[in-house]
């Protein structure tokens, strides 16, 4: 791309390298347009300064460098919410946790729900805007991480989000609530997926969790029940493989009505109990 290229023609080059969806993103953050007005304006010629801008992008995005992370943001149920390399990227499968979060949810009805290893805040924060008269917790062990959730915060469910620095439950310790959820790290230390990818890019501490992924989910399901109310809901997301080991724990810890839900792909992807008042 020497020269003043078209946007047509700054697309077809790019996309060679990056494919043509993620091409169009990276053209609409230099031009700071939609997908429509590219397609009506494909004969405009970029500036010398907006070309050179596109090639650093597309070059980022080569080296292997996620999308969100060279825009800044990624949409998650409905919402844009600001990423950074501190934070895991949100996940299409993700938005099955809230779902079945806000099935547990009636609108209208109050409730003090616990969001562990927040990260983005994307699981939190969303709960909190679709149910406003709920009051949601968001706990991280990681400042930055924190820093994050709370510009989402900000932006999405600010009347009702409360933000605290803290490993797991160390941060809400007498401390009940109807709703935990929580997205740990689940991926065994040793797993080939993580030098792969956008995950070669992502902070390992929200990944890995030691030998066989379990670390975290051990220990989050085995203290829940000193934090949930009669009647309230544990759910985690896990690895597509641990669901049984998930339910084999959830039962040690005395929850009942115990599940597994699968993803889009049809994997086991979300597992949950309920403290029985």
């Amino acid at each position: 791309m020497s020269g003043a290229p078209t946007i047509r023609e700054a697309l077809d080059a790019a996309q060679q390298a990056t494919g043509r969806i993620e091409a169009r993103v990276l053209l609409r953050e230099v031009l700071n347009q939609s997908d429509a007005w590219l397609l009506a304006h494909d004969d405009a010629l970029l500036t010398a300064e907006q070309a050179q801008q596109y090639v650093a992008l597309v070059v980022r995005r080569v080296a292997g460098e996620p999308v969100a992370y060279i825009t800044g943001r990624r949409e998650f149920f409905g919402r844009m919410f600001v990423v950074n390399p501190s934070v895991l990227i949100p996940r299409p499968e993700t938005e099955l946790l809230v779902e079945l979060a806000l099935q547990r949810l009636p609108a209208g009805a109050p409730a003090h729900v616990l969001d562990l290893g927040t990260g983005s805040g994307c699981i939190g924060v969303t709960i909190a805007a679709e149910r406003p008269q709920v009051q949601v917790t968001l706990v991280d062990a990681s400042v930055a991480a924190l820093d994050i959730a709370r510009a989402n915060a900000a932006q999405w469910a600010a009347g009702n989000t409360t933000l605290l620095h803290g490993d797991w439950y160390s941060a809400v310790v007498s401390e009940r609530y109807d709703l935990i959820v929580a997205n740990p790290p689940y991926v065994a230390e040793a797993d080939a997926h993580l030098q792969q990818g956008d995950l070669r890019f992502e902070p390992r501490s929200a990944l890995a969790a030691g030998a066989d992924g379990l670390n975290d989910l051990r220990r989050i399901i085995v203290e829940a029940p000193q934090h949930l109310r009669a009647d309230g809901w544990l759910l985690l997301e896990h690895g597509y493989d641990q669901a049984t080991a998930c339910a084999e724990l959830l039962a040690a810890s005395g929850l009942k009505d115990i599940f597994s839900a699968p993803d889009l792909a049809g994997m086991p992807r979300v597992s949950g109990g309920c403290l029985q008042g």
